[in-house]
This record gives structure tokens, sequence and C-alpha cells, in this order.
């Protein structure tokens, strides 16, 4: 592993522990953190088509291995993504590819982007910073263990609101003092 991969991955994994996990954001993250089931994959492509054939890998791994060993995977492209607009297609994309594979109903695509913004906010919306992450990250979840942590979790549907309400009442500076990705707002 390069210098570069370690310190991409060092940077995703202080948010997924202080953010995701620290914040509670996603309850079902801590479980497979701690059981040290994810794989964190930075793709070094240099143009589009060579990250989406990292992505084929990826989900043909993810599906192909145990869910005790490799429950979920991160996959980071520090570079390639900054803008996320153009980040936006690529999540359809990425999602066609789930079709291609034929892995509907097994594994899904959740997006985290540092510029990461909900439609109908604005940029600044502390809304916007659930989904924001130091690298553009595509999270491939295995359905399988979605199920699973939704049906343990009383009223899952809940979490996005409390999500918001949660980074509402911690505010910006809060955010920042987290050190956990993207500056936010002042």
């Amino acid at each position: 592993m390069t210098m570069m991969q370690d310190k991409v991955i060092a940077a995703t994994r202080s948010w997924v522990e202080k953010a995701v996990i620290g914040l509670n954001l996603c309850p079902f993250a801590k479980a497979v953190h701690v059981k040290e089931q994810v794989r964190y994959v930075v793709s070094e492509a240099r143009h589009l088509d060579a990250f989406l054939e990292d992505l084929d890998r990826e989900l043909d791994l993810l599906a192909a291995a145990d869910p005790a060993q490799i429950d979920t995977t991160l996959l980071i492209h520090p570079t390639l993504l900054a803008d996320f607009l153009d980040f936006n297609q690529v999540i359809g994309i990425a999602e066609e590819a789930v079709e291609e594979h034929e892995l509907e109903g097994v594994i899904q695509i959740a997006a985290f982007h540092p510029q990461f913004q909900f439609e109908g906010t604005g940029p600044d919306d502390i809304s916007n910073y659930t989904n924001r992450s130091p690298y553009p990250t595509l999270h491939l979840l295995r359905e399988d263990s979605i199920a699973r942590a939704a049906a343990a979790f009383p009223d899952a549907s809940a979490i996005f609101g409390r999500n918001i309400a949660k980074l509402e009442e911690l505010g910006h500076n809060g955010w920042q003092a987290l050190q956990v990705g993207p500056p936010a707002a002042d």
C-alpha cells in the first residue's frame, strides 16, 4: 500500500470512527467496524473507466466474500471525482453496475462526498453533513446485513431525521471540531 493510500484510509477510518460511529449517524456501523469487517479500498484510477473497473472488481469480491470476513466495502477515490455533480452522475452508473452484475437485492450503494448536497438544500446546510466524507466514497452494502440491522433497530426509518436533528444541535463549529473531513461553513 502506498503512503497516499494509507493517508486516505486513515482519514476515512477517522471519519467512520468519529462521525459515523461517534455521532451514531449509522447505528449499524459500529458492529462491522469492531469486527473489522469493513474493507477500505483506495482507487488510484486515472480516469472514470478505470474507476468503474475498480467498482466492478469490488462488487464481485464483496458478493463472493464470506460476510464474516468482509461485510461491507468503502471504495474511495481521493482525486478523480472532486466535483459533486460529476460524482452524483457516477452514483447512477454505479447503481447500473449493481444491476449488470445481477446483484440487485444483494448489494446496494450509498454515496458520501466532501461536497455532498441533498436536493433542495443549500451547499452549507448542516443536513448535508450526514453524507459528507473526507473523500468521494461509494459504500457497497450487503442488503442482508441492512435488513438484519434494521430489524434489530427500532424505527430505522427515523434515523435520517434523527441525524439531521443531531447535526443541527452540533452545528458547523461542532462538525469542525471533529476534524473528520470537509470543512464546515462558518
